[in-house]
C-alpha cells in the first residue's frame, strides 16, 4: 500500500498540482477541489505553516546605510555636470532590514523548494505586464500566516465537504486555513 494518493498522475505533474495548490492555497487562504487532492494538499500546507512557526522569530533587525540614486519628479536620476562630465548624485539612505539566521534561510529555502512565485498584476493593469509585482509566499507565511497560529499544536487547515461535482460526481471540498 502506497504511502500516499497517486491521483492519476505521474509523479512530475502529481507534483507540480500539489505544489500549485499549496502555492494558491497560503496565498489565497482557500482553495475548491477535490477531497482526495485537499487531503494530499494538507499535509504539505501543515508542514510548511509548522516549519514557519517554528522559525518566525530567528532573525534580528539591522540598520544598513546604503547609496541610493537621487531622483527627481519623474522618477529619473539627478544628473550634475562635474568637470565637464555628467554625473549621478546619490545620498546615503539608512535602511532597517531583517537579516535571517541560518535556521531561518534553511526553513525559507526548504519552503520554495514547494512553493511557485506569485505574480500580483493590478486590477487596473489587467493583461499588461507593467506594474506587476513578484510576491514571496514564504515571506508571507513568515510574516502573516506564523502569527496567527503561534499557540496551535498542528491542524492549521479546515477541509469542508460542499457536494458532488456536475460532471463526474467526484465530492468536492473547500480547504481552507483555520
Amino acid at each position: 500500500m502506497a504511502g500516499y494518493r497517486k491521483l492519476g498522475r505521474t509523479a512530475d505533474q502529481r507534483k507540480a498540482l500539489i505544489r500549485n495548490q499549496v502555492t494558491a492555497l497560503l496565498y489565497n487562504g482557500k482553495i475548491v477541489t477535490t477531497e482526495a487532492k485537499a487531503k494530499e494538499v494538507r499535509k504539505v500546507a501543515d508542514g510548511l505553516i509548522a516549519l514557519a512557526v517554528k522559525e518566525k522569530d530567528n532573525f534580528e533587525t539591522v540598520t544598513v546605510t546604503a547609496r541610493v540614486a537621487r531622483k527627481d519628479k519623474d522618477g529619473k536620476r539627478v544628473k550634475e555636470t562635474v568637470d565637464g562630465k555628467k554625473k549621478t548624485v546619490y545620498d546615503n539612505v539608512e535602511k532597517t532590514i531583517k537579516k535571517d539566521s541560518p535556521s531561518r534561510v534553511h526553513a525559507r529555502r526548504q519552503m520554495m523548494k514547494v512553493l511557485y512565485g506569485v505574480t500580483e498584476v493590478p486590477s487596473e493593469a489587467a493583461g499588461r505586464k507593467r506594474n506587476t509585482k513578484k510576491v514571496s509566499v514564504a515571506d508571507k507565511l513568515f510574516d502573516d500566516i506564523a502569527p496567527k497560529y503561534e499557540g496551535r499544536n498542528g491542524g492549521y487547515t479546515r477541509i469542508v465537504k460542499i457536494g458532488p461535482r456536475k460532471g463526474d460526481a467526484a465530492m468536492e471540498v473547500v480547504l481552507e486555513l483555520v
